[in-house]
């Protein structure tokens, strides 16, 4: 439906609702609901008016930041998107306010307060529109991300502050998502405030998990109390908090009720890489070996947990030399005769998987659900890397760890069922930046690249710069902007300066206290390094703030003096939260060092990845992230695909088996890993064609 006819509808519904209550207003039975319905489809016409020459203006221009006219997808469209979704849910109920509201058993309470909560996020959607006009006004012809210096501009912080969440999350919730995803995102929110409403009691993980089993129902019938429950949750509850509760999902009931529906595979195993260097050949030159060292950033060398999950069991799989290395996880292997004697030969090809959860939380455990399946597809084995997590260790450790993984792996390969003449890196969310930063470091250390690499909704910019989608971190119930906030300053921030050691490390792996000292104070080098490579001015400027505030000094903004917001009309004023805090902005050069942010890497380190193959979602925050880097690496002429699918939220791979269109999501994620382990066969001007 074109946008002129959606508001013209709209218009029209209002005055068909306005005009059954005038007529039945005299015989209701609750007359001040009644008249507080016919106030709020006032409202909403209002809102629809001047709602609609802005979506006018978005749509006139919004093809202009897409990768190309196939691959249509960028925040400026979603934002147009989710607007249509809200207006598409006050036309249905509406329609059936008008039909019914002259009944016995129309409930004017209830429908009243369906109908204010639509208008609210309405009117906090019109709010963003105007934000994003002055995204479209400042940055460059095609370019998503602001240039200002300071990050996701100071104002915009302080708008998400102060600005009325609650209502996204309560009546509204998930309004923007498919269908068949609304329960399951209503579950997790009712989860979420209950386990944050039990939080820092003298519980274990799972003993919250149960004791908030009985206090949320007040959750499930009262959804403005879950609505702001859950604002307060996310804008005060430490990172603590989210780590443990993402982390919900490997418990060991949870993951067993998991594993009753997920693909049964011969091989799910746990190995320990011990730390030692490794010499792999000279890419340029194979008569030549470099030497890999193990990871050693913040606390000295240690061993790399992976897990090596295979449908079918394969040659070295089951060798004795892999079995020292493993201990097996789940009811479908036992060691050491649980093995089918009958071996596959080896694959030629390689999965190599690193997981998401915003570099704080889960393991290869969260995500086995789909690799295990990935794994029957492809008919390959598949190697998922159990990295460090911040903010104990903080980059550049977890880098440094699926270096080394995919480094082993390689030298390894026979005995993970493969002989890995073609190796696939996949990964989801961070993930999907580690796969881009460790292909990076592979080419600076003229170790073989992988053939390809397939990244789901990748955190390809770990920056706080403003973007037309990371404006849906207002509405997104998955990743609100100051739970992505904590996010980045636990991986590249002001936690990188206080990193802890590992809770267990091997014995050969401890080093001294100046040891170790010594190599983070070489990283903090190195990044202010490739700093003064991007902007020599920026990293100046970052030095001096260091100096000037102590060597945590953060952003932080104050909510008792709020900047003014000048970009909204004289009549207008968004909904403002009762629940303000203070959220950090972290601002530190990590975050714009290359390996950390790989969409601020100069060309000479993009310039030899191989074929890229992004998976995003029209409706996450991280869009722009996807669209930007796709631009970036075609500007250059290196091989990419980007694919949008539609109606989905961040983080959809983990959501398998809830809908079809989560299915078909990870389909496309199969698809592309195909084309990278089956690109050798295709002739070089069909290789090439089908990554343009």
């Amino acid at each position: 439906m074109d946008h002129k006819d959606v508001f013209a509808a709209l218009q029209m519904v209002c005055s068909d609702v306005i005009s059954a209550l005038n007529g039945s207003r005299n015989n209701s039975s609750n007359a001040d609901a009644t008249n507080r319905l016919l106030g709020v489809m006032r409202q909403i016409q209002e809102h629809g008016r001047a709602v609609e020459p802005l979506i006018t203006s978005f749509t006139a221009v919004y093809h202009h930041f897409d990768l190309d006219a196939q691959t249509p997808g960028n925040g400026y469209r979603t934002l147009v998107k989710v607007v249509h979704s809200c207006i598409f849910h006050i036309l249905q109920k509406a329609r059936y306010i008008a039909s019914n509201c002259t009944g016995a058993f129309f409930r004017m309470d209830h429908n009243m307060a369906e109908m204010d909560a639509y208008c609210s996020a309405l009117c906090q959607l019109r709010a963003l529109l105007y934000l994003a006009q002055v995204l479209l006004s400042d940055n460059a012809h095609g370019q998503l991300y602001s240039q200002e210096e300071g990050g996701l501009s100071e104002r915009f912080v302080q708008e998400y502050i102060s600005m009325h969440k609650a209502c996204f999350y309560g009546r509204c919730l998930g309004f923007q998502f498919s269908p068949s995803l609304r329960p399951f995102l209503q579950t997790v929110v009712i989860s979420m405030v209950s386990f944050g409403e039990n939080y820092k009691k003298q519980q274990t993980g799972l003993g919250i998990a149960a004791l908030s089993f009985f206090t949320s129902g007040k959750y499930m019938v009262d959804p403005e109390l879950r609505g702001t429950e859950f604002e307060r949750i996310t804008q005060n509850l430490d990172m603590q908090f989210w780590k443990t509760f993402w982390n919900l999902t490997e418990t060991e009931l949870l993951s067993s009720l998991t594993r009753i529906t997920s693909t049964v595979v011969q091989v799910n195993v746990i190995l320990t890489i011990p730390a030692e260097s490794l010499s792999l050949p000279l890419a340029s030159d194979p008569s030549f070996s470099v030497f890999m060292n193990p990871p050693v950033a913040h606390w000295g060398p240690g061993p790399v947990k992976v897990r090596l999950i295979s449908h079918t069991l394969r040659q070295g799989q089951d060798s004795a030399e892999l079995l020292a290395l493993s201990r097996p996880e789940g009811p479908q292997l036992s060691l050491p005769g649980g093995f089918s004697r009958q071996t596959a030969p080896l694959s030629p090809c390689l999965l190599i998987h690193f997981h998401g959860g915003g570099f704080v939380a889960q393991t290869s455990k969260s995500h086995e659900n789909y690799l295990k399946s990935w794994s029957k597809d492809l008919n390959v084995p598949i190697l998922s890397v159990d990295y460090s997590l911040a903010p104990e260790a903080p980059f550049p450790r977890a880098l440094e760890e699926c270096f080394y993984a995919y480094c082993w792996a390689l030298k390894n390969c026979h005995l993970l069922g493969s002989t890995a003449e073609r190796v696939c890196l996949v990964g989801d969310s961070a993930g999907g930046n580690l796969c881009i930063t460790v292909s990076m470091r592979a080419m600076s250390h003229g170790v073989r690249v992988p053939d390809g690499i397939v990244a789901a909704y990748p955190a390809t910019l770990l920056t706080t710069d403003a973007s037309p989608s990371r404006l849906l971190t207002l509405i997104d119930p998955l990743l609100p902007l100051s739970v992505l906030y904590k996010c980045i300053d636990a991986y590249a921030g002001t936690s990188f300066q206080s990193a802890q050691p590992a809770q267990q490390l091997d014995t050969l792996a401890a080093l001294g206290h100046d040891t170790v000292k010594l190599l983070t104070n070489f990283a903090q080098g190195a990044t202010n390094w490739f700093q003064t490579l991007l902007d020599p001015k920026a990293a100046s400027s970052s030095s001096l703030t260091t100096s000037s505030n102590g060597p945590s000094s953060t952003k932080s903004h104050s909510v008792e003096k709020p900047q003014e917001v000048k970009e909204y009309p004289d009549n207008f004023e968004p909904l403002r939260s009762r629940c303000l805090v203070d959220i950090r902005t972290p601002c530190t050069p990590i975050m714009k060092n290359p390996f950390v942010s790989p969409l601020l890497a100069p060309d000479s380190l993009l310039k030899g990845l191989p074929p890229v193959h992004i998976v995003a979602s029209a409706l996450d925050a991280l869009l722009d992230d996807s669209v930007m880097l796709a631009k970036k690496l075609r500007n250059m002429n290196q091989p990419v695909t980007l694919t949008v699918v539609e109606d989905l939220p961040h983080g959809f791979l983990s959501l398998l088996q809830l809908s079809k269109e989560t299915q078909e999501a990870s389909d496309i994620c199969v698809k592309r890993i195909r084309e990278v382990f089956q690109q050798e066969e295709l002739p070089a001007d069909q290789r090439q064609q089908g990554l343009n």
